[in-house]
């Protein structure tokens, strides 16, 4: 894993992070992008309304141009594939994230998963239990639900 990580951040952001020990805020933002993937394709059905939801949400947090974004994505997606468990994705944002910024991840994971207009019981499912292991307190977590419920509004008007 590190060594994608590692030559994606070498060619597209900050050539020698790596070596000068920022893997981990590196590796946290691919952590953020696969929590996102697991939401989006935890109902068994990835659409392409999801799929901009999930990329709009990376390239808004991580300030990345296309190009990045992609690869940022198909990063995170095979971390993702690779994965037996949240935990690793986890343990790194809690390292290194504030409440705000986990905060805003269980936004981004609404707006993903509602970008079909309908969230299922799994997806539902999921994002409680990532804002649980990320200890994001009950009520920001339905103030997050609600932003992005708000959001979502504002883009169909």
């Amino acid at each position: 894993m590190l060594q994608t990580i590692k030559h994606f951040f070498d060619r597209h952001l900050i050539p020698g992070a790596l070596e000068e020990g920022r893997s981990d805020g590196h590796a946290v933002q691919v952590a953020t992008a696969a929590l996102l993937f697991e939401v989006m394709r935890t109902d068994r059905e990835i659409k392409d309304v999801e799929r901009h939801a999930m990329t709009a949400a990376i390239r808004k947090n991580f300030r990345l141009t296309a190009e990045e974004t992609a690869t940022l994505t198909r990063l995170a997606e095979e971390q993702a594939e690779q994965a037996t468990d949240y935990y690793q994705f986890t343990a790194l944002i809690n390292k290194h994230y504030t409440a705000a910024q986990k905060e805003q991840i269980i936004e981004h994971m609404w707006q993903v998963a509602s970008a079909d207009h309908e969230i299922d019981r799994f997806e539902r499912t999921l994002v409680h239990k990532i804002a649980d292991l990320l200890h994001v307190p009950r009520p920001a977590q339905i103030a997050a639900r609600e932003r992005a419920r708000h959001s979502a509004r504002e883009q169909t008007n």
